[in-house]
């Protein structure tokens, strides 16, 4: 399904998922927010389950990533306000945010911005200040194919992620870069990792934006997470009084444990 949501810009054409099923904004809704170089097909086994059990879902595409037309903002605070607009555009009052890993960030500062749209917080893989390292950012630069490859090695963990249901010849690690790569060649006006990258490194109003927030709020992170490990976010979390889940995955939670972030998801939403 695709929404006309106002910019600066002028209006501009964004993507959403609706789970297999038409979107009825009358059932509670949740609205599932992607991470850096990522689309709303890492949502698809959610999307679909909450879609066919009483909830409407849009599972989006950010600005410039995968079929929503650009420029991709440069923000977390751009990306939230963006959010908030595509709420109206669907005729949105209320929902559940779920965002994963700088989707998360975008989903926190959105439930600051207008605590009166968001019923409740689920945020995948998160952590504050989601600082990136300097090394990391230059590689993004100037060889942005072999930054995608690194993240991928650090967001499994292990070098033969299975996947979490029987796939002969799935590939996690090939299905990630593949998807990264994607993305990363679908704006051609810049580079998009990069801009990504920046846009995590350089928020800095988490815990403000928590001290705004007074919906239950989840978070749902990998024991083994190298991007954003579990103790990067127990700031946040504590500031948020988060119920925290940890599963055994890394960051690619959503192919390396599906059926546990499915049921986190599930207890988390109600």
């Amino acid at each position: 399904m695709e929404l006309v949501v106002d910019s600066a810009e002028g209006p501009r054409r964004a993507y959403v998922y609706t789970g297999g099923k038409p979107f009825d904004r009358r059932s509670p809704v949740v609205i599932f927010i992607h991470g850096a170089l990522h689309d709303h097909s890492v949502w698809t086994l959610a999307a679909r389950w909450f879609a066919h059990h009483g909830r409407s879902v849009l599972a989006l595409d950010l600005p410039g990533h995968g079929r929503s037309e650009g420029p991709p903002l440069e923000s977390v605070g751009a990306l939230a306000d963006w959010l908030i607009r595509l709420l109206d555009a669907a005729g949105i009052e209320r929902a559940a945010l779920v965002g994963h890993s700088m989707g998360s960030l975008i989903a926190l500062e959105a439930a600051a911005r207008a605590p009166q749209r968001v019923e409740r917080l689920v945020l995948l893989g998160t952590a504050f200040p989601m600082t990136v390292a300097p090394a990391l950012l230059e590689t993004a630069r100037e060889a942005p194919l072999r930054a995608i490859d690194l993240v991928n090695a650090y967001s499994h963990s292990t070098f033969a992620a299975k996947p979490g249901h029987p796939g002969p010849g799935s590939w996690l690690h090939g299905g990630n870069r593949a998807l990264m790569r994607r993305v990363q060649s679908g704006w051609s006006g810049g580079n998009l990792f990069l801009t990504d990258f920046e846009v995590c490194n350089r928020y800095a109003s988490g815990l403000e934006a928590a001290a705004r927030i007074d919906c239950p709020v989840a978070f749902i992170l990998g024991a083994r997470d190298q991007m954003t490990a579990p103790r990067q976010a127990a700031a946040l979390a504590e500031a948020l009084s988060a119920d925290v889940t940890t599963i055994g995955s890394g960051h690619a939670m959503m192919t390396e444990a599906p059926d546990a972030v499915l049921a986190a998801m599930r207890r988390a939403l109600g």
